[in-house]
């Protein structure tokens, strides 16, 4: 009987340990051989509450991460005809909440919209095709990217 108890509670433990968001398992999707990615910035939100995401040309910029086979990203903001790029490594971090896309700069710079004085940012996978950006946090704005094939 203690062994089937046993039993038991490993199967509980080990099915609750699985990684779910919203009753459904996701993938990560720029690991391996989905890479190179091009993810683009779709909406926006800002401190207001209520007030919708702004998307499409009414946001403040336009703005394009590309994730290479090599573990780099480059980052491409377009805002009133003004191009600025910035570019470094990328990481996949699993932490209790869910799935992160960390992208480290070799300086802080513009492109850099986070938390912290560091130069990096955090972006979480909602899902296969979409990442929420971590800045909102701290009254930056809200950034929503989604991957376009």
């Amino acid at each position: 009987m203690k062994r089937l108890l046993s039993f038991c509670m490993l199967t509980v433990l080990i099915s609750c340990s699985t990684s779910e968001k919203s009753g459904k398992t996701i993938s990560i999707p720029a690991k391996g051989k989905d890479l190179p990615q091009k993810w683009k910035l779709t909406a926006m939100t800002g401190m207001i509450a209520n007030v919708p995401p702004i998307s499409g040309n009414d946001m403040e910029y336009q703005e394009v991460l590309l994730l290479h086979s090599d573990s780099t990203f480059t980052k491409t903001r377009e805002r009133d005809g003004n191009i600025m790029e910035s570019s470094g490594g990328f990481e996949i971090v699993a932490e209790t909440d869910g799935d992160y896309l960390v992208l480290s700069y070799p300086e802080k710079n513009e492109l850099v919209g986070n938390c912290s004085n560091e130069p990096k940012e955090w972006f979480r996978f909602d899902s296969e095709t979409q990442l929420v950006g971590t800045w909102w946090a701290c009254d930056g704005p809200g950034l929503f990217f989604e991957r376009q094939d």
